[in-house]
């Protein structure tokens, strides 16, 4: 009963929120933890808060399959349709991702790219062939930013692997982006629009939780993006010091952009609903 009592004011608490339509949900081996039910309560209550399309982070993170064809994430995200959830599934995710894009030069850097882009290759085709979940969508979930990728050659190289990498696949490719403030506002802009010219999908992460970037800065980037270009809101804020593990804590996301933009919200483990994740 006192756990019906607590998914019932859950859902309540979700139905009051503006609609989230697009969430993120990040993959950890500790969510394993959940049983069925929970996540059948997690997604109802999703769907209850307005979610049509769950964007799952990575299905491959290093070596962790989250149990695989078989696992408890397949299970979840299979409970998940059957809440009427569209799924972008997630491709593979390097644990050494920032570090390796610090550690490279630009020829070590296309070199990375090129390989962990054939390792989620590899990845969406064993999704297809065993997973055998109805995909909306895939992610790449290796983010961008204007630090690595701050020269414009850089950015042509990155341009021909991504063009090369969605020719391949059998659904839309989504992936995400943030500032370092290394580019103006415009060029900025201008590189996320020639990705979504071939037909990606790009999202842009507000930067609210995380405030790497003073307001009025993260304010100029979003200003200057076309409506082409969704946007990320991030519902937390980050508590943790520089160098110390990441900590956050759960916080209304904000609607500060035109709405012609897409939405989404990252992530579930930061909504109401999403508590026995935390």
């Amino acid at each position: 009963m006192r756990q019906l009592m607590i998914m019932f004011l859950l859902v309540l608490c979700a139905a009051d929120l503006q609609a989230d339509e697009r969430l993120f949900f990040q993959p950890l081996n500790a969510d394993s933890r959940l049983d069925q039910r929970t996540w059948r309560d997690i997604w109802r209550a999703s769907a209850d808060g307005g979610v049509k399309v769950l964007m799952v982070q990575w299905t491959l993170y290093g070596e962790s399959d989250f149990g695989g064809r078989d696992g408890w994430l397949a299970n979840s995200l299979r409970a998940a349709h059957e809440q009427g959830l569209q799924l972008v599934l997630g491709l593979y995710m390097d644990p050494a991702y920032y570090q390796r894009q610090q550690e490279l030069d630009g020829p070590g850097l296309e070199a990375y790219w090129q390989y962990q882009l054939g390792l989620s290759l590899a990845q969406q085709r064993l999704l297809r062939e065993q997973w055998k979940l109805p995909v909306a969508g895939w992610y790449l979930p290796m983010e961008l930013d204007d630090v690595q990728f701050q020269a414009g050659e850089r950015r042509q190289v990155l341009r021909r692997q991504l063009k090369d990498l969605a020719g391949k696949l059998d659904a839309p490719l989504h992936l995400s982006a943030y500032s370092a403030a290394r580019l103006s506002p415009e060029v900025y802009a201008a590189w996320l629009g020639d990705l979504h010219g071939l037909g990606l999908t790009l999202w842009w992460q507000d930067g609210e939780g995380t405030a790497s970037l003073p307001k009025a800065v993260r304010r100029a980037y979003g200003q200057a993006l076309p409506c082409s270009i969704g946007i990320v809101r991030e519902a937390f804020r980050q508590v943790s010091a520089d160098g110390e593990p990441f900590r956050a804590e759960p916080t209304e996301p904000k609607r500060l952009y035109p709405a012609c933009h897409a939405t989404s919200v990252f992530s579930l483990r930061y909504r109401p609903w999403g508590a026995p994740l935390r």
